[in-house]
C-alpha cells in the first residue's frame, strides 16, 4: 500500500478555483545555439511554458524496460560516465526537461556505456531521478499524493481510485462519447505514458488541471516545491523507490 485516501464530501468538493497561465512560448535558442531553453530563461512562468511544452499532444514513450528499474542498482553504473557527464544528467534542468525515455536514450547512446544491459541503463536512469529527490521530499510528495489524488488515481496509481468511475462518466457525458475516457484518470503505471512524460509536463498538468476531465488545477493550493516533490513521488511508480 502506498498511502491512505483522506478524503471527504463528494469529488465536486475537491475543486479549486481557476488559475490563469501565461500563453505558451516556444522555447528560446540556448546558449549552444539549440533549441533547449534554461529554466530561468522566461523569468516567473512555469517551466512547462518556458518550454513551450504542449500539455494535451500524446507523450508516449520511445522506449520501455523490460522490467522495474532501480536506482541502487543504478548507482554503480554512474561511475562509467566522466564526472561531467554524469553531473549534467543529474542537473535540475535536465531531469526536469526530459523524460525517463529520452534520458534513457540518451545514456543508451553514450560510448562509455556501450557494454551495458538495456535494464542497466534504465537502472541509471532510475537513479538520475532519484537523485534529484531526498527522503523528506519523497515523503512529502507521498502525503500530498495520498490526500489530494489517490481519491481518483488510485492508492497505486493504477487510475483506479474511489472516485474513478464517477469522473470517467461525468468525462464521457462531457464528450458526448465514453470512448474518450481512456487515461482519465491518468494511469501512473503506465510506463508508456509516464516514461514518456518529462517532469516540466507533469509540473504543467498538475498546474492547469485535466482541462474537462474533472482534475482540478492545483496551482494556487500548491507551492513549487511541493509540486515538484509530488511529481517525484509519481515517478516511483515506475521506478522501484529506494527512500521509505
Amino acid at each position: 500500500m502506498r498511502g491512505t485516501i483522506e478524503v471527504s464530501g463528494s469529488s465536486s468538493d475537491l475543486q479549486p478555483a481557476p488559475l490563469t497561465l501565461p500563453a505558451p512560448v516556444p522555447p528560446r535558442p540556448g546558449p549552444d545555439g539549440t533549441g533547449q531553453a534554461q529554466v530561468s530563461e522566461i523569468e516567473g512562468a512555469p517551466l512547462y511554458v518556458t518550454l513551450g511544452l504542449n500539455l494535451d499532444a500524446p507523450h508516449v514513450a520511445a522506449a520501455v524496460p523490460s522490467g522495474e528499474p532501480a536506482a541502487v542498482r543504478g548507482a554503480q553504473f554512474a561511475a562509467l560516465l566522466p564526472g561531467s557527464r554524469i553531473t549534467a544528467y543529474q542537473s535540475p534542468d535536465a531531469y526536469r526537461s526530459h523524460s525517463p525515455s529520452q534520458a534513457y536514450l540518451d545514456l543508451r547512446a553514450e560510448p562509455a556505456l556501450s557494454h551495458l544491459a538495456d535494464a542497466n541503463v534504465w537502472d541509471l536512469a532510475a537513479f538520475i531521478w532519484q537523485s534529484n529527490t531526498t527522503p523528506d521530499g519523497l515523503g512529502e510528495g507521498r502525503r500530498l499524493y495520498a490526500q489530494n489524488c489517490a481519491a481518483c488515481h488510485g492508492e497505486t496509481g493504477a487510475g483506479d481510485g474511489v472516485y474513478a468511475a464517477e469522473v470517467r462518466s461525468n468525462f464521457g457525458q462531457a464528450m458526448s462519447t465514453m470512448q474518450a475516457t481512456s487515461g482519465v484518470p491518468a494511469n501512473f503505471t503506465d510506463p508508456q505514458t509516464m516514461l514518456g512524460a518529462s517532469p516540466a509536463l507533469l509540473q504543467g498538468k498538475i498546474l492547469r488541471g485535466g482541462m474537462g476531465t474533472g482534475m482540478p488545477n492545483w496551482g494556487p493550493i500548491f507551492d513549487d516545491p511541493q509540486i515538484w516533490n509530488l511529481v517525484a513521488y509519481l515517478y516511483t511508480f515506475q521506478f522501484q523507490e529506494e527512500f521509505k
